[in-house]
């Protein structure tokens, strides 16, 4: 929990009490590798706080090949934001790539907490801003840059995921093949 607290004062200043209404409406979370946090077709229903583990963000192109977007791992935020926001229906899927453990807030105590906390939504608006702007620029440094360099991109970007995520969605979030990565890794060994 200090975790999750630490991440939020990043961005704000809460009171004793305030921090102890957040605890109160945390709740603990594990999936297991594969399972998913949120699916595509489904309304997204809970905001929640990477403990440990790696999730990936992922869709489908229009071959039904799958197209990983992201990777989200330990002291992060895990929501499909804006449709949780909306109560529409996702797009994206979010994938646990390792066991994963999480501090979760459903919708309702989530909204309980906008009501309450005074500057929850500036806080709240100021992390997911931090986000989208990380997630920006890491796709950004991807695109118009040859496959090694992308691949260098991504041990920069993501140290610790190289030896955690299959090979098979690091190479789909770097637009090549298994193959391609594969030949890229032993390259540059």
């Amino acid at each position: 929990m200090e975790e999750l607290i630490a991440y939020i004062l990043q961005f704000g200043t809460l009171n004793k009490q305030q921090i102890e209404l957040i605890t109160s409406k945390a709740t603990a979370l594990e999936l297991k590798k594969n399972e998913y946090f949120s699916e595509a077709g489904k309304i997204p229903k809970q905001v929640g706080f990477v403990v440990q583990g790696v999730l990936r963000m992922f869709s489908y192109d229009n071959k039904g090949e799958e197209i990983t977007t992201y990777f989200i791992d330990e002291n992060r935020l895990v929501v499909d934001y804006e449709n949780f926001v909306a109560c529409l229906v996702s797009s994206d899927y979010l994938q646990a790539v390792t066991d994963c453990k999480f501090i979760v807030f459903s919708k309702q105590d989530w909204e309980e907490l906008y009501q309450t906390i005074i500057d929850w939504d500036k806080i709240v608006n100021k992390a997911v801003q931090k986000a989208f702007q990380i997630h920006l620029e890491r796709r950004t440094a991807l695109v118009s840059k040859d496959t090694v360099t992308r691949y260098l991109s991504f041990l920069e970007q993501f140290p610790t995921l190289a030896n955690r995520v299959p090979q098979a969605h690091i190479a789909s979030y770097l637009g090549v093949t298994r193959f391609s990565l594969s030949r890229i890794r032993k390259n540059i060994r």
